[in-house]
C-alpha cells in the first residue's frame, strides 16, 4: 500500500466542519445553498456521487434559477483502470475548470461536485488560461487558424459529427461538437466570414435553431504536443525505468497516438498540478450527509486497485500480455494528511437532514423536516392514497406555505392531475419556479416538474414527491417513434471491401468509388470487381440494383459475368422463395380467415387493474398496449410481436392482454424458456391477480409431479384461468378447455420444434410474443408484413445505459469490479460459455478475493438445487452467482449490476445482448466485462458481434441489434427447420427484397406498393453530369451512404425532404446533385411506365421499353401519331424524339415531361 495515501485513514475526524448545518434533507438543501451563494458570493457542495448531483441541479434550476450551477464530475472509471473515461465526462470536466479560471465567472456560482471528482487532481489554472476560442456571427475567422486550434485541442477529424470533441469540415460547412456542449453546432462561413451558426441533433444531423455565438475549450486535460509528450517520456523512464519493448501505451504516445486509458497517467504530461480548490480560494465548502464513509471507501478503493497493479507486476499472470506500470496514487489523488491540510482554513459546512440540539454552539438548525411517504396508503387502496395526501397537504396549507407535488415528467403531471381531480382536490399544473409559486395567492396542490427522490417540510413549503406517493418511479418521457424499417437500414452501410449482390450479375466485390469522364461529362461509378477478374462500373444512380450480401461472407465465392449460373442460382431460390411465401400468407390467410373471439376490457375493472401498475407509462408502452386491445377486439385472431428492450415494461403489457381475455372467461398461456423465469412470471402474475376471481398456475420442472398433474387437469376442465410454464405446456399430453391467449415471452430462445408446437396451438387463438432481441426470422416477418410489430424503446427514468468494457481478461479488473460491485451493496453475475469451465472459474475467484461467497447455477443441477441456489443469491446470501447463459432470460434482480462474461466471443449477439440486461434494471448503473482469452484469436463473425455489443451502449438498442444481426447472420428458413441462418445463395438484402416481392405476388398487390419492391431498374443517360461531387461531400463513407438512401427514395416529398437535408448538412446543392435527384423522380415514373432506357443528346432521345412490352399500346401509338413532327416509333419498338436541346436544362425537363405523359397512358390502361 502507499505509504502516502494510507497515512491518516485510521483518524475518523478527517472533515472537524466549522458548522453542521442541520434539519437539511435532500431537496431542501438548494434552498439553504441558494442562502449561502448569495451572501458569500459562491460555494462548492461536494456530494456522494453523481446521481446526488444530477438531482441537485434540477432542484438548482426550479428554486434558484439565478444562481450558475458549475458541474464538476468524476471520471466513471476505476482508478488505475485500463479504459478511459468517456468522452462527454471529460467534456464536462474540461469545460468547468474553464469557467472557474475565469475570475468573474465565480460571481454567484454555486460548484456541484463528487468526492471521487473532489480528491483528484486537475490541471493548474494557468494551463486553462486563453485556451478557449469564442467564433460569433459576423465575425472573420481564419479556416486555418480554427483547423490549427481544433487540432492542436484534442478535436478528432470525423465524417459525421457525433460526440463531444469531435469535428467535421464540408466546404463552406464546420460542425463542430464543442466540450462541456449539450449538442454540436454548424457553423457557415462565405469565404472567412461566420454568416450563422445553428446547433443540430447529432442523431439526425438536422439542424435545430441559430445561435449568436460558440465558444470553444479543449476536450482533454492534458495537451499531446511534442512538449508534452517530451515530459511524459522523460518522467515515465524516471518512474519505470527504460520503458519495455511490448509497452503499448509508451510507444502510442511517444508516437503522438492517443492509447486508451492514458488519462491515468495525465500528471506525466504536466509540469504541476493543482486541486478543485484552487480554481475558488474564498469559496465555502459544503459537505453532504454522511460524506465520510464515502471518502474513507474511495481511499480505500484507490489503494486497493493500486496494491492490485503492483501485485499484477510481481507475479506474472499468463492472462495478461498489456505492461500496465501505475503511477504512485498521490501522483493523481489526495491523500489524507494532504486533504486535512488543504481544506483547513475553510470554512467547512456539514449537512445533516434531521434536526437536533445545539450542544456545542457548532449546530444551525435551518428548519427543513423530511416529507411523508404515502406510498403505504397505495397498497390498500389506490383510491386513498390521494385522500391522504389531500388531506395532508390542505392541514399543512397555509397562505404562508404552499404544498407543492414534484412529477418526473410532464406527462406524469397530467396524470397526477387528473387523479387528484378525480379524486375532488384543487390541483393546479404549473410551468416555473418556485417564485412563481410564492406569487401565487390560490390555497391548492401546485403540480411541477421536477425530478426529486423525496420530498421535506419547512415553514414556507411542503414538498411532496411522485415517488413519496407512488413508490418507485419506472419511466421516462418521451422518445420519438422509429419505423422498424429504419432500424434495419442502419445496420446496411456499404464499404469499400464488402461483398455486395447486383440483382443481374450475381455476386461481387465493392472495391471503390470513382469518378469516370464520358465524353467530357463526369459520372461517379462503383467499381465491382467480378470472378475471373472481371470488372464492372455501375453508375450510381442505379446503385438500389446493388445489395449486402451479410456480414460473414467468407465462404462466397465470387460469380463472373455474362455466365449462366448466378440466373439459375437465383432462379431456384426465386421458386423456393415463392413456396415460403405462399405458405406465409396461407398461414396469414387462415387467420384472417378464422374468425377470433372478441375481447373487450371491462372499462371500470380494466382501470382498477391499471391503477396496480405503480409506474407511469411510456409513450410506446401506451401505444403497444392500445395496439393489443384493439387486436383483441377486431374478430380475427391477434399475431402481434412486442419488442421491447430488457426492462422496458414488456410484461405489464402481458398483464394488461391476460387480465382482458381471462375476465372474458376463456384460458391464457404464458410459455417462457426457462423454469427460473417460470418461477419469476408466476410470482408476478399471481400477486396482480390476487384480488380479482382468476386462478393462476405453474407448470414446469420445479412442480411436484402431484401438483403439475392436478395443474394439467385444472387445465383440461378450465378451472385454471392462467397457466404460466416452460415447455412443458408444449407436451403432447396437454389440452386447454378454451384457450383465447398465449403469450410467448424471450421467444428467440425457443427451438424449432417447439416452435412447431407453438403453430399448432395458435390456429384460433391470440398470440402475442414478447422479446428484447427478435431472431432474424421474427424480424423478417414483422418487416415483410406478415406479422404486427410495437417496439418499445423508452427507457426507465433513471435507468442509466450499461458501460460495456471488451478487453484481454485481467484479474486486477475483475477483482476491482467485482470488490466495486460489493462496496455498493451489489452482486455481480459471473457468466461462462460450458459448465466445465465452471469449477475453474469459482478457483480463480477464490483465489482472487477469499472472502467472496459464490453460488453456482447451470442446467445439469436439480430443480431444487437451482431453486435453492437462485433464492439465497436473490436473499443476498451470496455476492456472485458463477453460471452458464442459464441466467439470461428475463429474470429480473435489481441488486445485480456488474456482469463478467467469460470467453464473450463463444456467445452469440442476441445473448450477449440479453445478459447485459440482466444487470443495470435498477437506478444504479450497471458494468458489463466482456473478456477475451489472450491466445484465442476471434473469428470476424465474433469481432463484429463485439463491436456491435460496444456500439450499442445506449438504452433501448434490442431492436436495432436484432437488425444488426440479421445483417451478420441472415434469416434462415421462415417456416421450417432449415435453421442454419446463412443466406449462401443471394445474401441478406436482396433475399429480404425477393421475400417482400414473394408475398406482394401471393397477396396480389400491384401499382404503388410493387414500385417500392422492383428489382429492375431503368438505366437513363442524359448526357448531364449525375454525381454527388467529392469537394461537396468528402468523406468517401458519407457520399456512399448518401447514394444508397437517394436510391431508395420512392416519392417526391421523400426528394423533397431529402434536398433540405442535404442543404442543411453540406450547404446549396451543386446542379450535378439536382441532375441526380431529377433522375430518381424520373425513375419512378419510368418504372410504372415499363421504360427500360432513355438516351438523350443534343439532336433527341430514344425510348426503349423493359421487354418491348407496354401495358396501352392503341394509347401510345395515338400519342405518337398526335406529336408527328417530333415523335415515330421504330421498327424495333423504341420511340425516337427529335428535338434541338440548347442546353441541358432544356432537355431535363422536356425527357421529365415525357415521361410524365407516358405515365398517364399507362396509368389509364391499369384502371381500364
Amino acid at each position: 500500500m502507499d505509504s502516502d495515501l494510507a497515512g491518516d485513514l485510521s483518524n475518523s475526524n478527517i472533515l472537524l466542519p466549522t458548522i453542521i448545518y442541520s434539519g437539511v434533507p435532500a431537496g431542501y438543501d438548494c434552498l439553504v445553498l441558494s442562502d449561502l451563494v448569495r451572501s458569500s458570493g459562491s460555494a462548492i457542495f461536494v456530494l456522494k456521487d453523481d446521481k446526488r448531483i444530477a438531482t441537485t441541479i434540477a432542484g438548482m434550476e426550479f428554486f434558484s434559477p439565478d444562481i450558475n450551477v458549475i458541474e464538476f464530475p468524476a471520471w466513471d472509471c476505476l482508478p488505475f483502470d485500463r479504459s478511459s473515461p468517456k468522452n462527454d465526462i471529460i467534456s464536462k470536466r474540461v469545460a468547468a475548470l474553464m469557467e472557474l479560471s475565469k475570475p468573474q465567472q465565480k460571481s454567484k456560482s454555486l460548484i456541484l461536485t463528487s468526492i471521487s471528482a473532489f480528491l483528484q487532481r486537475v490541471p493548474s489554472v494557468n494551463y486553462y488560461a486563453n485556451r478557449e476560442l469564442l467564433l460569433t456571427k459576423g465575425e472573420h475567422v481564419s479556416r486555418d487558424k480554427l483547423e490549427r486550434y481544433l487540432g492542436h485541442n484534442g478535436y478528432r477529424r470525423v465524417a459525421t459529427v457525433f460526440e463531444p470533441g469531435d469535428f467535421c469540415i464540408r466546404g463552406n460547412i464546420v460542425d463542430i461538437f464543442p466540450s462541456g456542449s449539450e449538442l454540436p453546432a454548424r457553423a457557415d462561413f462565405f469565404g472567412d466570414e461566420i454568416e450563422n451558426i445553428r446547433q443540430f441533433s447529432p442523431s439526425n444531423q438536422r439542424s435545430l435553431e441559430f445561435v449568436e455565438s460558440l465558444v470553444l475549450y479543449p476536450t482533454r486535460e492534458f495537451n499531446l504536443d511534442e512538449e508534452s509528450i517530451s515530459k511524459f517520456r522523460s518522467k515515465y523512464r524516471e518512474l519505470f525505468g527504460a520503458p519495455k519493448e511490448e509497452d503499448l501505451l509508451y510507444s502510442s504516445i511517444s508516437n503522438g497516438q492517443t492509447h486508451i486509458g492514458m488519462e491515468h497517467w495525465m500528471p506525466l504530461f504536466h509540469q504541476q498540478l493543482a486541486t478543485v480548490l484552487d480554481y475558488l480560494k474564498d469559496s465555502p465548502i459544503v459537505f453532504d450527509y454522511e460524506i465520510e464513509a464515502t471518502l474513507k471507501e474511495r481511499w480505500d478503493l484507490i489503494t486497493d486497485c493500486y496494491d492490485a497493479r503492483l501485485e499484477s507486476l510481481k507475479t506474472k499472470n499468463s492472462l495478461v500480455d498489456a505492461v500496465y506500470n501505475p503511477l504512485p496514487p498521490n501522483h493523481l489523488y489526495i491523500n489524507p494528511t494532504e486533504f486535512k491540510e488543504w481544506i483547513d482554513g475553510r470554512e467547512k459546512i456539514q449537512l445533516m437532514p434531521f434536526s437536533t440540539s445545539d450542544l456545542n454552539g457548532k449546530y444551525l438548525d435551518k428548519g427543513g423536516r423530511p416529507g411523508r411517504v404515502f406510498s403505504k396508503n397505495r397498497l390498500s387502496s389506490s383510491d386513498k392514497v390521494f385522500k391522504s395526501v389531500g388531506d395532508y397537504a390542505l392541514d399543512e396549507n397555509l397562505p404562508a406555505k404552499k404544498t407543492v407535488i414534484a412529477c418526473h415528467s410532464s406527462t406524469s403531471c397530467d396524470r397526477l392531475l387528473k387523479m387528484f381531480n378525480d379524486s375532488s382536490l384543487p390541483a393546479k399544473k404549473i410551468q416555473g419556479d418556485w417564485a412563481k409559486i410564492k406569487e401565487n395567492k390560490e390555497v391548492l396542490l401546485f403540480l411541477v416538474n421536477l425530478p426529486l427522490e423525496n420530498g421535506f417540510s419547512s415553514d414556507e413549503l411542503n414538498l411532496i414527491t411522485e415517488q413519496d406517493i407512488l413508490g418507485d418511479r419506472l419511466y421516462s418521457g418521451v422518445r420519438k417513434k422509429r419505423r422498424a424499417k429504419d432500424f434495419i437500414k442502419e445496420a446496411s452501410t456499404l464499404t469499400p471491401g464488402d461483398l455486395i449482390v447486383h440483382s443481374e450479375h450475381g455476386i461481387g466485390r465493392f472495391e471503390e468509388l470513382k469518378t469516370i469522364n464520358v465524353a467530357g461529362i463526369k459520372h461517379d461509378c462503383l467499381s465491382l470487381a467480378y470472378g475471373g477478374g472481371d470488372r464492372l462500373f455501375l453508375p450510381v444512380v442505379n446503385i438500389e440494383v446493388l445489395s449486402k450480401y451479410g456480414d460473414d461472407g467468407n465462404l462466397a465465392r465470387l460469380d463472373r459475368l455474362g455466365s449462366a449460373s448466378w440466373q439459375d442460382k437465383k432462379a431456384k431460390l426465386k421458386k423456393r422463395i415463392r413456396e415460403i411465401a405462399d405458405q406465409l400468407i396461407s398461414v396469414a390467410a387462415a387467420r384472417e380467415l378464422e374468425p377470433g373471439q372478441k375481447f373487450y376490457p371491462q372499462k371500470e375493472i380494466y382501470e382498477n387493474f391499471c391503477a396496480r401498475f405503480p409506474y407511469e407509462e411510456t409513450k410506446d408502452q401506451s401505444f403497444a398496449v392500445d395496439d393489443v386491445i384493439s387486436d383483441l377486439s377486431l374478430g380475427k385472431p391477434m399475431d402481434r410481436l412486442i419488442c421491447g428492450d430488457v426492462g422496458f415494461g414488456k410484461t405489464e403489457i402481458a398483464l394488461r392482454a391476460a387480465f382482458i381475455v381471462a375476465m372474458e372467461g376463456r384460458q391464457v398461456a404464458i410459455v417462457v424458456p426457462t423454469t427460473l423465469l417460470a418461477r419469476q412470471h408466476f410470482n408476478l402474475f399471481d400477486k396482480r391477480f390476487s384480488e380479482f376471481p382468476i386462478v393462476v398456475r405453474e407448470l414446469s420442472r420445479m412442480i411436484p409431479q402431484r401438483v403439475a398433474q392436478k395443474t394439467k387437469e385444472e387445465m383440461s376442465d378450465g378451472s385454471a384461468d392462467i397457466i404460466v410454464g416452460t415447455h412443458a405446456l408444449l407436451s403432447k399430453d396437454i389440452s386447454f378447455h378454451r384457450l383465447g391467449l398465449l403469450i410467448i415471452d424471450e421467444e428467440q430462445r425457443f427451438g424449432v420444434s417447439n416452435k412447431e408446437r407453438l403453430k399448432g396451438l395458435k390456429n384460433n387463438v391470440h398470440v402475442l410474443t414478447l422479446t428484447a432481441t427478435p431472431i432474424p426470422r421474427t424480424l423478417q416477418l414483422a418487416l415483410a408484413g406478415v406479422r404486427d410489430l410495437s417496439i418499445i424503446s423508452t427507457p426507465p427514468v433513471d435507468r442509466l445505459s450499461v458501460r460495456t468494457f471488451i478487453s484481454p481478461k485481467d484479474p486486477v479488473v475483475i477483482r476491482e469490479a467485482i470488490r466495486r460491485e460489493l462496496n455498493r451493496g451489489g452482486q455481480t453475475f459471473y457468466v461462462c460459455p460450458r459448465i466445465k469451465d465452471i469449477k475453474r472459474l469459482v478457483n480463480e475467484l477464490t483465489s482472487l478475493i477469499p472472502e467472496i461467497k459464490i453460488g453456482v447455477a447451470h442446467g445439469a443441477i436439480s430443480p431444487e438445487s437451482l431453486e435453492e441456489v437462485m433464492t439465497k443469491f436473490s436473499n443476498g446470501l451470496f455476492d456472485i452467482l458463477v453460471a452458464t447463459n442459464i441466467v439470461e432470460s428475463g429474470l429480473d434482480l435489481p441488486n445485480v449490476n456488474t456482469l463478467i462474461v467469460d470467453q464473450a466471443n463463444r456467445f452469440g449477439l442476441a445473448q450477449l445482448y440479453q445478459l447485459r440486461g440482466r444487470v443495470g434494471r435498477s437506478k444504479i448503473r450497471g458494468y458489463a466485462y466482456f473478456t477475451l482469452s489472450s491466445n484465442n484469436n476471434l473469428t470476424k463473425s465474433a469481432q463484429r458481434r463485439l463491436e456491435v455489443m460496444q456500439s450499442l451502449e445506449g438504452l433501448g438498442a434490442g431492436f436495432s441489434l436484432a437488425s444488426h444481426d440479421l445483417d451478420i447472420r441472415g434469416a434462415g428458413n421462415l417456416l421450417g427447420d432449415e435453421q442454419s441462418g446463412h443466406i449462401k445463395e443471394v445474401g441478406v438484402e436482396l433475399y429480404q427484397q425477393m421475400l417482400e416481392d414473394a408475398v406482394l405476388d401471393a397477396k396480389n398487390v400491384d401499382g404503388s406498393e410493387r414500385l417500392k419492391t422492383a428489382s429492375w431498374s431503368p438505366q437513363i443517360d442524359l448526357g448531364i453530369p449525375v454525381l454527388i461531387p467529392s469537394d461537396y461531400v468528402t468523406d468517401l463513407v458519407v457520399r456512399l451512404s448518401l447514394y444508397r438512401r437517394i436510391g431508395a427514395l420512392s416519392s417526391q416529398l421523400e426528394i423533397d425532404e431529402f434536398s433540405e437535408e442535404m442543404i442543411d448538412r453540406f450547404g446549396e446543392i451543386p446542379q450535378e446533385v439536382l441532375n441526380l435527384l431529377d433522375m430518381v423522380d424520373m425513375k419512378q415514373g419510368c418504372i410504372v411506365s415499363g421504360i427500360d432506357r432513355i438516351e438523350a443528346g443534343k439532336k433527341g432521345a430514344t425510348i426503349s421499353f423493359r421487354n418491348n412490352n407496354f401495358s396501352n399500346p392503341t394509347e401510345l401509338i395515338r400519342f405518337i401519331a398526335s406529336n408527328e413532327d417530333t415523335m415515330k416509333l421504330r421498327p424495333d419498338h423504341k420511340i425516337v424524339i427529335k428535338a434541338e436541346w440548347q442546353c441541358d436544362k432544356d432537355r431535363r425537363d422536356r425527357i421529365k415531361e415525357l415521361i410524365n405523359e407516358i405515365k398517364q397512358i399507362s396509368i389509364i390502361s391499369a384502371s381500364s
